[in-house]
Formats: structure tokens, sequence, C-alpha cells
């Protein structure tokens, strides 16, 4: 008869074993898989760009993403309204009328919209709360109203400056969600992070709380340098990978020639690699404004990557 020691012995390796296949399992279930997801924002540079400017690949899902609505007023001198949100997107070609035309047209098209976004007028657009619960009610009421106006389907969040520390804007913006999702406003809904310290404090204490909450990360990665290539986008990736484990990370790129990899340094072939791997989960490109004038080449490539069924 084995002794008690080694029956805890043999016990304890076993223990180890299933901890170890829990970790592999587990690993594998939290990895974004590859879809054949494409975004885009659009409207927030007046240029008179229209949804149905952009082309659209049947097979793809495709998401508009409409920039910006921002909690200031209007005015000549915006100031911080405490969540009542304001539209200030191009309003004179992206219309409710002409979300609901798109929609009609192209049974793949949903549209979102961005919160806050990097200005507002002549200055900086910031998270400035006056309290949590305050703000929450105040965004969910103006939110509704602007999602049921125009019928769209998600939220997107980029604020890029901050009055609020990092719980604060975890809160609030988590319970705008969790609100917005379970009351049937919205069926989706995305973060913008980039890397900084400060933006990435704040969007990492919200996905640390509310990640469940939060189905894409449009990480933009064309807020790195600009000469970035394919072996530093990877490692960006990566690390992002891990600074929002189990999160649908989506590859990007800037048609504005602002920074990060571009086309011609090998984004597709930074793209086409990461679907190799089973782990992309979706390209998005900032913006439908900067693409206009050359005729949206990068988009239709983009789509085209996104809707093929080989992978590389």
């Amino acid at each position: 008869m084995a002794s008690f020691s080694t029956l805890h012995s043999n016990f304890l390796l076993f223990q180890t074993l299933l901890l170890l296949l829990a970790t592999i399992f587990s690993h594998e279930a939290v990895a974004a898989p590859n879809t054949n997801l494409f975004r885009e924002y659009i409207g927030a540079e007046f240029n008179g760009v229209k949804f149905s400017d952009v082309p659209i690949n049947p097979n793809v899902d495709f998401h508009f993403i409409l920039s910006f609505a921002i909690d200031y007023t209007t005015s000549n001198s915006p100031t911080p309204t405490n969540g009542n949100f304001n539209v200030f997107w191009d309003t004179d070609n992206l219309t409710p009328s002409q979300v609901a035309s798109i929609k009609q047209r192209h049974g793949n098209v949903k549209v979102a919209l961005s919160l806050g976004g990097d200005s507002v007028g002549d200055g900086s657009a910031y998270f400035n709360p006056s309290s949590v619960d305050s703000w929450v009610t105040n965004a969910v009421s103006s939110l509704t109203g602007i999602i049921q106006q125009y019928n769209l389907d998600g939220i997107d969040v980029d604020y890029e400056h901050f009055s609020a520390d990092p719980g604060t804007f975890a809160e609030c913006i988590g319970r705008l969600l969790t609100t917005l999702k379970s009351n049937g406003m919205i069926s989706f809904a995305s973060i913008a992070p980039f890397d900084d310290d400060q933006v990435q404090s704040h969007y990492q204490a919200l996905w640390s709380k509310y990640g469940n909450v939060i189905d894409y990360i449009n990480f933009q990665f064309y807020a790195y340098d600009a000469g970035t290539t394919v072996s530093q986008f990877l490692g960006y990736y990566e690390k992002q990978s891990n600074n929002y484990k189990g999160g649908k990370i989506l590859a990007s790129m800037a048609t504005d020639g602002s920074g990060g990899l571009s086309p011609g340094n090998g984004f597709f072939s930074a793209c086409n690699t990461l679907r190799a791997q089973g782990r992309l989960p979706g390209i998005f490109i900032w913006s439908a404004d900067d693409s206009k004038a050359a005729g949206f080449p990068y988009e239709k490539r983009s789509q085209t990557l996104m809707a093929s069924t080989d992978i590389p």
C-alpha cells in the first residue's frame, strides 16, 4: 500500500497538471481569432465625405464610426457639460436619413458614434465629470437621444485628455456602457487608447473592471512614430495584447500620414502575419475624411484582406 507521503505527492502532481492544463486552455480561449471586421472613423474633418463615398465590400462586417459626440457646449468657446453630449461631426453630410440609407443599401453595415476625441473648438476635449452619478445620468440620457435619432448600433470611447483619475473614468464609462447595453440601446462598444502613460492608466483601469462590456479595442497604433517597421508593429501589438488580455485588438493605420506603420512600410504584411497566427480580429482606419481625395485605396485593400478566406 502506498504511503501517505506518496499519495500526497501524487495528489500535488495531479493538481499541478490540472493547473497547467487550465492555463493553456484559458490562453487559447482568450486569444482573439480572425474575423472579417473592418471599421472606419468618419466625419471629424468636415470635408464633405459621405457614407456613400466609401467602398463597402459585401463580405466584411463594416462599422462606420461617427466622430465625435462630445460633452461640451457647441458655443464659440466650448465648455464641459458633465455628460450632456452634443454632436460635433459633419451633420450636413452625415445625417440620420443617410445613416438609414447606407444601412438599407448594405446589410453588412452598422454605424456607431465615438465619444470625446482629441479636441473641441481650439482646445483639447477633456473628460471632466462633476461626479460619477451625475455624469452617468446625463450621459445615458443625452446619448440615448442621439442613438435613437440616428438609429445607431454602438459606441466607441476615444477620450484622450483627462481631468479625472483613472478610477472615476472607469466607473463613469463602465456604467455608461453597461446601462446602454442593458437598455438595448447599443449592441457593441469599443475603446480607442494609445501608448501614452496617462491614456493607458485610464483605459487599463476601465478594461480591468469593465472589460466584459467592451467588444473591441481600437488601439491607435498610428500614434507610434512614423517610420514604424513591421517587426516593431508586431512587438507593439504583442505588448498591447498583454495590456488588454483577452481583448479583440484591431490593427490600425492612419491615411493622413501622421505616424505608425504605413502601407508602404508593410502594414498589410504585418496584418497577414497576424492572420496567419489566427489573431487578427479586425482592421480600422483613421479616417474616411483623409482617404477621400485618394479614392480610398487602403480601405479597399483592408476589406479585401479581411474578407479573404485564404490564410497566408
